[in-house]
């Protein structure tokens, strides 16, 4: 076998992460692809059905006991196009059993939770989690019963001296989607089995590609795939992947809830999925290179990217990621609301919008402050999330670099 390329950029040259696998790329082509999906042809066609017919009653009655993707039954538990890209997300996690899909990632998120908490129960969540996530365990589980309580993201073997008797599960997302703080994840899951407490990690940035959370201690895998899995900012989707202790109470959950993704999204899911492999490559090196421009400019304070040295948390991402996505935020130095408007405004190749993943770039103003109780952000001026896309770096650069200028007359206007 010759020498992994997997995560060298395009000048041959090997980003500064963990372990490489080259199987990787051959199990995104051909995962989810069996014979009796496809036929004849590549990719699994898309099945629209609700309604799955049976030979005879006996087969009727069976269907119920059976359980599981790959058998039909009813158009809610899915038919091929929706099991071969389930098959195709569990293989990205080495050790894990099976995957639901969701209509959405804080769909993904909610299920998982519902699945491993009950009224009385306490959970605890990064400091750094997704908006979305946070209100969704403040306005929906405290009224359900369950307390959440934050956690500093650098907490890492820590957290032990936060668990009570009423901890049930731990929820992490890391790097965080804004702050990029990167967690010392096996740590807190060594913690977490010790205890019996089960451990759900939103995996997104990494998008189970430069991290694979089940074999670094993590219980249940969430991905939003309307992001890298996606990659074309045309599909809503959500992912749990999961160990078989687990699984049967996510199965049911989901099943409950009457969670399901319609054949078509399933298909695009796919399609995007054969090139993860040379797309989370492309917006690696887009995104590093962006980033170490940055770094180097005088109107920028900090860059918040895991693979450079003094983002908080990378050492956890140099020992445990295999390389690094191309989202991250930087601090711009001083200035207000105006100057990040002349900043972004008139950027030509960023669109203004949220959500990130796709093969586009995105630049976004955000302010973390009103979601952080557990620690205290604290910035030499506004915050800026990008997203780099695959146009080419130099393009982007000069499209910043006009930005920048914007921002600095502005800001010196004040």
């Amino acid at each position: 076998m010759g020498q992994p390329t997997r995560y060298r950029k395009s000048d041959g040259s090997r980003v500064s992460g963990g372990k490489s696998d080259t199987e990787l790329p051959t199990r995104l082509v051909t995962g989810g692809r069996r014979r009796e999906w496809t036929g004849a042809v590549v990719n699994p066609p898309v099945w629209r059905a609700s309604t799955h017919l049976y030979d005879s009653v006996a087969d009727l009655r069976a269907g119920k006991a059976n359980n599981e993707d790959g058998r039909f039954f009813y158009g809610r538990r899915g038919s091929p196009t929706q099991w071969a890209l389930a098959e195709a997300l569990t293989g990205m996690e080495p050790g894990a059993h099976g995957t639901m899909l969701f209509p959405s990632g804080v769909a993904a998120i909610a299920c998982a939770l519902l699945a491993v908490l009950r009224p009385g129960d306490e959970l605890l969540m990064a400091d750094s989690s997704y908006d979305p996530t946070r209100s969704y365990a403040e306005a929906f589980l405290g009224k359900w019963g369950v307390e959440t309580r934050y956690y500093d993201p650098l907490v890492g073997a820590g957290i032990a001296e936060l668990i009570c008797d009423r901890t049930r599960a731990i929820l992490m997302e890391s790097p965080g989607s804004l702050t990029f703080e990167v967690q010392d994840v096996p740590a807190i899951c060594a913690v977490a089995k010790e205890r019996g407490i089960a451990t759900l990690l939103d995996n997104t940035w990494a998008a189970s590609y430069f991290f694979r959370a089940i074999e670094h201690g993590v219980d249940i895998a969430i991905l939003a795939g309307t992001k890298y899995i996606v990659g074309h900012s045309d599909v809503m989707l959500g992912s749990v992947t999961t160990h078989e202790k687990y699984w049967t109470r996510v199965r049911r959950t989901a099943q409950q809830l009457g969670q399901i993704v319609s054949p078509d999204d399933a298909y695009l899911a796919l399609r995007g999925l054969r090139t993860l492999d040379v797309r989370m490559r492309q917006h690696q090196d887009g995104g590093l290179a962006v980033a170490r421009w940055l770094a180097d400019q005088p109107q920028v304070a900090r860059v918040l990217h895991p693979a450079l040295p003094d983002c908080p948390g990378h050492e956890c991402w140099r020992r445990d990621f295999s390389g690094a996505a191309g989202l991250f935020s930087f601090v711009l130095n001083g200035g207000d609301d105006a100057a990040v408007g002349a900043l972004i405004d008139d950027l030509a190749l960023f669109g203004i919008g949220y959500s990130w993943g796709g093969y586009e770039s995105l630049a976004l103003p955000v302010d973390p402050t009103p979601d952080r109780t557990a620690t205290r952000w604290e910035a030499e001026g506004p915050l800026v999330r990008l997203n780099i896309g695959l146009e080419a770096p130099d393009d982007l650069i000069a499209d910043l670099a006009k930005g920048l200028e914007r921002y600095e007359k502005a800001a010196c206007r004040k």
